[in-house]
């Protein structure tokens, strides 16, 4: 980014003048390089591009899933931008999986830089009919299993952290969380506050460990999971798939992309996000400000 600069600031003390020089380097600001990152739910969907991303970025990667086949070839996609990555399959919706990825992810690391709490579940249907199994599974994997895998990894997050380079814990929302959404998915919106509200515990209590806690809100992106409730049956491209008519609902005219996602991500990691502290981000292309509904 060139050479460093300083700022000059100059006031008055005790009604004579003083010069104070703050030197301040730009450089690198939003570097995530060699910082150790770890993912749940990064084998498909905004988890996987924000894996890619840091990856791209120079930083080493671990994702988790339950499917020990959909990891395996989630890693063989990774590669392409980047070759330091590896998967643990863990099951994180019960604490046994939780524990299982804690301990062997200290297998190969004692330091946590980024915790990108992604693993989640969804469940819809109208308000009479709606199972117990859809509430107990998407608050067990969505709201649980975010408190208790960041609890588990929080010695290697405080290892990482230092008050100039706090370690970062980023809790993946959902503007669902933040509005009323046309889909009925109880459930799913109040895992999805809960989270919000989780985050904004969770930094007022880590911050003075040097870990920051933020949440991001995503709107609609082309995954998996939107793609079940728009009617796409699960898949994310082919000639059934129509992702720009479901952008065209959004006031920014599409779909988020993998940078969106990755980028926002990096930001809350790097120095330049060391100061947002407790915020819940919504990346929507402006689905919440306009009050609109996918």
């Amino acid at each position: 980014m060139g050479e460093s600069k300083a700022i000059t600031f100059m006031w008055l003390i005790d009604a004579g003048e003083e010069t104070h020089v703050l030197s301040m380097e730009f450089n690198d600001m939003f570097s995530v390089k060699g910082k150790t990152v770890v993912v749940t739910g990064g084998s498909r969907g905004i988890g996987e591009m924000i894996s890619a991303g840091f990856l791209s970025a120079g930083a080493k990667v671990f994702i988790s899933s339950r499917k020990i086949d959909a990891c395996e070839q989630a890693v063989e996609r990774l590669k392409a931008y980047g070759e330091d990555v590896m998967a643990i399959p863990s099951d994180l919706s019960n604490m046994d999986g939780i524990k299982h990825l804690a301990t062997e992810l200290a297998k190969h690391t004692d330091k946590v830089d980024v915790l990108v709490n992604n693993a989640g579940a969804a469940w819809g249907a109208p308000v009479d009919e709606f199972p117990e199994i859809g509430w107990d599974k998407v608050m067990d994997i969505n709201v649980k299993g975010v408190f208790f895998m960041t609890q588990k990894l929080l010695p290697m997050l405080r290892k990482a952290g230092t008050a100039e380079t706090p370690a970062s814990v980023i809790n993946i929302g959902s503007i669902d969380g933040l509005r009323t959404p046309a889909m009925l998915t109880p459930s799913y919106s109040a895992s999805k506050a809960a989270v919000h509200h989780l985050t904004r515990v969770l930094s007022a209590h880590l911050i003075g460990d040097h870990i920051t806690v933020n949440a991001i809100a995503p709107g609609p992106f082309p995954t998996y999971m939107l793609s079940t409730g728009v009617g796409f049956g699960g898949k994310t491209e082919g000639d059934d798939v129509d992702w720009d008519a479901i952008g065209k609902n959004n006031p920014a005219g599409r779909v988020g992309q993998p940078t969106d996602a990755a980028g926002l991500s990096i930001f809350l990691a790097s120095k330049a996000g060391s100061y947002v502290v407790g915020q819940t981000i919504a990346l929507d292309g402006g689905v919440v400000s306009a009050n609109g509904s996918i």
